[in-house]
């Protein structure tokens, strides 16, 4: 195991919360020689000086990064404070709000609902929320919005791969953007899941369904679906179909009352700009409904588990979660040129499409940082990223509670500091 330079204290930090030994905690105890796998050691520590001396500037209160080749973990490291105020040592299994990185696995468990049979990419949104069954499309005028009929109503696959028309109010100061929710945390936070439904049938689509890639509230929708057709909550759908089968001993909607003091905190203001931020419960208040878009707390050695399990062709420890057809139509190209043409929303970097719930990389060049054609991956906008390289049988997370503008370093960082450590 890569423990840094902080001894003892993080050794004994580590061995104490693999006593109980769970799915996740047991991987990270294997970690193997990278060598046996194709990377170098060395290089790999290039990981932990990195992220170390970004704590050292004040830049990130603390990380948990993870690292996962042929299906072995070769590197985990914990580095900096759970909570910079009381500068708590950050654990291993530290408990972060992941935000959209709910949404891969939301975009999963409808894709398992696919596999039985019980829905088709082509239903309309309306025939399982029957509020949003005839859905307008926002025409601004002047200051003022006019609607007009869509050319068709969304469907499942629009909302997987975000052609819907839905947005987030808070990526836009159209009129249009005004109706929409701004976002799915605050969904979460203050509104029911009758109250969220309510708020989209009363906003007008932002474009016509399957013209444009647009972020915004699509997964939650999604999650709405999966209540629709499976009659569970979404949060028992996810535990007893996702979390419980791949060992994911921490994930959930909340962080119970027993694992607060694991609860990973940010910096009161953005290092950056010295503006407040906000990270969806902190202060442990209680959502309203599960959020799909943006609204569940995991851990490194959770979320590598369900990495792995994509990295692996939908499978792990034996376990069967998705069918392999599947999940390689979720990861391959579902936009085609004409819609990338037309989308300039900047959370979609240059070289990527989008695929059913995560972005894929369309080609070697282009993408401002290091990967491969096919790779894939997706983060949560408190600090969280994860990316999956099938060519190079490669997995990695990393979860910081860093919301600001820092988020859009880390996230390449990392990227580029594992692949350079690829040595066959």
């Amino acid at each position: 195991m890569t423990l840094g330079h902080r001894g003892t204290a993080v050794v004994a930090a580590v061995l104490a919360a693999f006593v109980a030994c769970p799915p996740g905690f047991a991987d990270t105890a294997r970690v193997a020689a990278p060598e046996n796998v194709g990377m170098s050691r060395s290089r790999l520590d290039r990981i932990t000086r990195v992220f170390q001396s970004e704590v050292d500037r004040n830049q990130l209160p603390g990380a948990v990064i993870g690292v996962v080749r042929k299906d072995q973990p070769v590197y985990f490291e914990s580095l900096g404070y759970r909570d910079p105020v009381t500068r708590d040592a950050m654990p291993a299994n530290a408990i972060f709000a992941i935000a959209s990185m709910t949404k891969p696995m939301v975009s999963t468990a409808v894709m398992m609902l696919h596999d039985e049979g019980k829905l088709l990419l082509s239903d309309p949104v309306g025939k399982f929320i029957p509020a949003l069954a005839d859905m307008k499309v926002g025409v601004v005028k002047g200051d003022t919005v006019e609607t007009v009929a869509a050319s068709r109503q969304p469907t499942v696959q629009d909302l997987l791969r975000h052609t819907s028309g839905f947005t987030y109010g808070s990526l836009g100061d159209t009129p249009v953007h005004r109706f929409w929710p701004p976002t799915s945390g605050r969904s979460g936070l203050t509104l029911t899941s009758r109250g969220f439904v309510a708020a989209l049938s009363r906003a007008p689509l932002l474009y016509q369904p399957g013209t444009v890639w647009d972020y915004g509230l699509s997964v939650d929708a999604l999650g709405l679906i999966v209540e629709a057709v499976s009659g569970t909550p979404l949060a028992t759908f996810l535990q007893d179909r996702l979390w419980t089968p791949l060992g994911m001993v921490d994930t959930a909607f909340n962080v119970p009352e027993g694992k607060k003091n694991r609860h990973a905190q940010a910096f009161a203001n953005d290092p950056l700009t010295g503006r407040p931020q906000f990270v969806l419960q902190a202060d442990h208040q209680p959502l309203k409904f599960d959020c799909g878009g943006g609204c569940v707390m995991s851990t490194v050695p959770d979320y590598l588990r369900f990495a792995r399990m994509l990295a692996n062709g939908g499978t792990l420890d034996g376990k069967r979660i998705i069918a392999s057809r599947t999940l390689k139509m979720m990861t391959t190209d579902q936009l085609g040129a004409d819609v990338r043409a037309r989308t300039t929303n900047p959370i979609l970097p240059k070289g990527y499409s989008f695929g059913l719930g995560f972005a894929v990389r369309t080609q070697p060049g282009i993408a401002e940082f290091a990967g491969n054609e096919g790779d894939y991956y997706w983060s949560g906008g408190y600090g969280t990223y994860f990316w999956v390289d099938p060519r190079e049988q490669l997995a990695a997370v990393l979860m910081t509670a860093a919301p600001g503008g820092i988020r859009g370093r880390t996230a390449p960082l990392l990227r580029n500091l594992v692949l350079q450590a690829i040595e066959d």
